[in-house]
């Protein structure tokens, strides 16, 4: 069934200040505080499946994997990327599963309708849904629900009931990787968690095109902010001319930081791990960047320097943001950036910065937890990887969670809207876990 984009906008707008959902809801209460006490989970405990390996009293669950039959008729397709999860009513729950593929790779069987073709034939990328009970997690349903785009890397959920899926390849017809593409990509494209099939796959080309990698919605203004995977990536934030509404459009901003051009640390720790600095943002112009420099254009203007921002997510009243290889280690930083309430300034600190490999490395997806702490997926770059699912408390200590068996990456962290179940991905081949357990309080 085809999801009439118009029709689903018109539903959702005048829902926006009701339907506050999962993380983007923001975290409240006591559970935003660790115990004074905790240090970590205790040591990992080896898995006899040799998949994941847990903290002491923590299972996981495997939901999907690669190849699996889907309700469409089609196969679950592989590399797994960044994923959302949404309450549906009615006692199910439903993640919105990212596939960062390309052209060449195979799409799980055919597509009826997507967004680009190359050479002709319907490039694979998109998204997947599984719909899952709510209490049980017996997956109900599996499908299609957005075809046509170029490595849909991470993204993020809205407050309406939606996923934000992003391109990471801003790349066309006469641009390199472009040969036999029919159209422009590295744009943001919407799926909504109530979709029963292949949406309209429709840019949203007012947030601009980069290489995106992850969003993130303020509930209490409909904000969207986005991260870029470069090396010399800027963040960038999206104020809708309606909010609930992105396809209105609106404008396009980068962020400043007051006296700090370049936020990585790579040759100096000009900004200090703690230190809270006063942001402002810039309006960007010639969004749709056809020579990919919207960075740039930015950074000529001010706009602070970010190493490869990747993951984005909300917690209470404050945003959390990864820089994979930031840091005088270059093995990873965490910001957290707050925005300004009631006529007060945004700003943004260095919350975390990996001093040993054994910290963080190479963190990608992240998201906050019920219990305030953050959890990142570790994807390395060496030829061996050995990646990690990695804690970090309220009050900036790491630990580590879990550790992936397999030679491939993390991704896709996201919590269950009650926040029982921790849901990530193996990236491939595709496997979709769901983990439980004692959650520190």
């Amino acid at each position: 069934m085809q999801i009439n984009r118009r029709g689903f906008m018109g539903a959702t707008g005048a829902a926006f200040s009701g339907l506050l959902l999962n993380g983007c809801a923001g975290r409240t209460g006591s559970a935003m505080t660790a115990p004074a006490a905790f240090a970590d989970y205790g040591p990992l405990v080896s898995d006899p499946a040799g998949m994941l390996d847990l903290t002491r009293g923590f299972t996981y669950r495997l939901l999907s994997s690669l190849g699996d039959a889907m309700a469409d008729g089609g196969a679950v397709p592989d590399k797994a990327d960044g994923m959302g999860c949404l309450s549906l009513g009615g006692d199910e729950i439903v993640l919105i599963r990212n596939h960062e593929l390309v052209p060449g790779d195979g799409a799980g069987g055919p597509l009826a309708h997507g967004y680009g073709t190359h050479n002709g034939s319907i490039v694979p990328g998109g998204t997947t849904n599984l719909v899952l009970d709510a209490r049980t997690l017996e997956v109900k349903r599996e499908f299609r629900t957005l075809a046509g785009t170029i490595r849909n890397c991470s993204g993020g959920i809205t407050p309406w009931g939606s996923w934000l899926t992003c391109e990471e390849a801003p790349t066309g017809p006469g641009q390199r990787y472009g040969d036999g593409l029919a159209l422009d990509h590295g744009w943001v494209f919407e799926v909504p968690a109530t979709a029963t099939g292949l949406v309209d796959a429709v840019p949203l080309k007012a947030m601009g095109r980069f290489n995106h990698e992850a969003a993130c919605v303020d509930p209490a203004t409909g904000v969207v902010y986005l991260t870029e995977d470069r090396g010399d990536s800027v963040l960038y934030r999206f104020i809708p001319k309606t909010p609930g509404r992105l396809h209105d459009g609106g404008q396009l901003q980068a962020m400043v930081v007051d006296g700090l051009a370049d936020t990585r640390n790579w040759s100096a720790p000009d900004m200090p791990v703690g230190a809270s600095y006063p942001v402002r943002w810039i309006d960007c112009d010639d969004v749709e960047a056809p020579a990919d420099d919207l960075r740039h254009r930015s950074a000529a203007r001010g706009a602070a320097l970010i190493a490869r921002g990747e993951g984005i997510h909300m917690g209470m009243d404050e945003l959390f943001i990864c820089s994979t290889n930031g840091g005088q280690r270059k093995l990873g930083q965490i910001f957290k950036l707050v925005p300004g309430r009631g006529g007060s300034n945004d700003t943004i600190e260095l919350f975390f910065e990996s001093e040993r490999e054994d910290q963080l490395n190479y963190g990608d997806n992240l998201t906050v937890g019920p219990n305030g702490h953050l959890i990142v997926c570790e994807d390395q770059y060496t030829d061996v990887v050995d990646n990690h699912l990695r804690g970090i408390t309220p009050d900036g200590r790491a630990y580590t969670f879990g550790r992936l068996r397999m030679q491939t990456e993390l991704a896709g962290g996201c919590f269950s809207p009650d926040g029982k179940w921790f849901f990530v991905n193996a990236y491939s081949p595709t496997r979709t876990l769901a983990i439980t357990g004692p959650w520190a309080v």
